[in-house]
């Protein structure tokens, strides 16, 4: 988790966290908060926030997301739409569609996929 404390602002050092889903838990279904939501854990399906997103290493997500922020350092599959920057720092592993104005992706990360950096 130190590794993901770095890329997070002010605000979602300080902002609620709504949900946590530790390593050894699943969800599957739709999951909308406010807040922030760590995931360690497996989920598949969607997630709405206008706030932040944080995958965890060793976590597994099949889902489309949306947030402000989304930060992953684990496995995901899906589409990601993130209004203000999506970044992913190893051992990520990516496939799938990242729509965001901002994109950082570190070295040592896999990523197979499409990105759009529209002006929003």
């Amino acid at each position: 988790m130190s590794e993901v404390v770095e890329f997070l602002d002010e605000n979602a050092l300080h902002s609620q966290i709504s949900a946590v889903l530790e390593k050894g838990s699943r969800f599957e279904g739709k999951l909308s908060f406010e807040g922030t939501v760590k995931i360690g854990g497996e989920f598949r399906g969607e997630i709405f926030t206008r706030d932040y997103v944080v995958i965890l290493a060793g976590a597994r997500v099949e889902a489309n997301i949306e947030a402000n922020i989304i930060i992953t350092c684990g496995r995901v599959e899906g589409n990601l739409f993130a209004r203000q920057r999506v970044i992913m720092h190893p051992p990520a592993v990516f496939k799938g569609t990242v729509t965001s104005p901002s994109l950082r992706i570190d070295e040592g990360v896999v990523f197979e996929g499409a990105s759009y950096m529209p002006k929003i």
